[in-house]
């Protein structure tokens, strides 16, 4: 296998319940398992866009594996997160593009160094911490239940979306942090970065788990599927892209994404969304370095206290640079 090779492929169904490095071999016919083992490890392999460190990743028929020419950026790790509030009750985190919010339930028990090859927040809060208790505070004087240190999350956000997060400590505060969630008082704001100019208005669809072409979408029935809203707060206007602000009414899974991608608009760097159901795909010529979605703003009454908390967090380095990338001389 030469050095340089790019290549991307879509899993076949045969080939579906493979490992990582099984796939490649036989995508990459005459690679031998020493060579794609060495792709994996030197960072040159992506599962949907997302880089892939774990040969024994086992794939699903439709996924897309893609060989890149240079060593992607390694996975974020401790250092990435930056916390802006903890207490005994909870913690506000701001989540690095390419980490899990959450280590998915049938991994949890594989060995730690298959986790740190890419881990996910919660594990990352977890040693952060235990190490700031064993540094601050005799962790005997503690009450039982955070002695036992323990991460509840009450939302999560995209692998490869950056931004804020709040988790509970104790379960008194996820049972309240929950009520805010159900009753949508609890402010979501994010920065998207589409191709075109949306209006400013409501998105309003009920979203089901397949919308006729095995992705998640909105239907036109009004029974089905469950009830989705966000707001177009702000449009900013950057030549044939835009950087839009969308406050969230509900959560639904990928809804910024669904509702902006079939109203038109679908996010840079998203390859899952990109239109509405039977319509060609909108290619994304944007070359954006990932998917450009970022939670950008945090407020809730805290569960303990009832204080009002609000966290705001700036577009991070990389969508910063890509802004300035695409944005027109004329505006610079």
């Amino acid at each position: 296998m030469t050095t340089g090779e790019t290549g991307e492929w879509v899993v076949p169904a045969e080939l579906a319940g493979s490992t990582l490095t099984a796939a490649l071999r036989e995508l990459r016919e005459g690679s031998s398992w020493s060579q794609v083992r060495r792709l994996v490890e030197t960072r040159r392999v992506a599962v949907n866009r997302v880089l892939s460190l774990d040969e024994s990743r086992r794939l699903a028929a439709g996924e897309r594996v893609s060989l890149f020419a240079n060593p992607l950026p390694a996975p974020p790790d401790d250092q990435d997160i930056s916390i802006h509030h903890i207490d005994d009750s909870i913690i506000v985190v701001e989540k690095p593009a390419g980490m899990m919010s959450l280590r998915h339930g049938e991994e949890i028990h594989w060995p730690p160094a298959r986790r740190r090859r890419q881990t996910s927040l919660d594990e990352v809060l977890l040693r952060v911490i235990s190490q700031r208790d064993r540094h601050e505070r005799d962790l005997s004087t503690l009450p039982p239940k955070l002695r036992r240190q323990n991460i509840r999350s009450v939302h999560r956000i995209d692998r490869d979306t950056s931004g804020l997060l709040v988790f509970a400590r104790t379960l008194e505060a996820e049972q309240k942090l929950v009520e805010q969630f159900v009753t949508h008082s609890i402010r979501r704001t994010y920065l998207a970065i589409v191709k075109g100019h949306p209006v400013i208005g409501e998105l309003r669809s009920r979203l089901v788990r397949d919308r006729g072409d095995g992705k998640r979408g909105s239907t036109d029935s009004e029974t089905e599927g469950k009830l989705a809203v966000t707001h177009v707060l702000e449009v900013a206007p950057l030549g044939e892209f835009s950087v839009v602000r969308c406050q969230l009414e509900t959560g639904r899974t990928h809804q910024i994404r669904i509702q902006l991608s079939e109203a038109g608009f679908p996010v840079c760097g998203d390859w899952i969304y990109r239109g509405p159901v039977g319509s060609p795909e909108v290619v994304d010529s944007s070359d954006c370095p990932r998917l450009a979605l970022h939670a950008c703003e945090l407020a809730f009454e805290h569960p303990l206290t009832s204080e009002l908390l609000s966290f705001e967090m700036r577009l991070p380095k990389d969508l910063t640079q890509f802004v300035g990338w695409i944005r027109p001389p004329e505006i610079s």
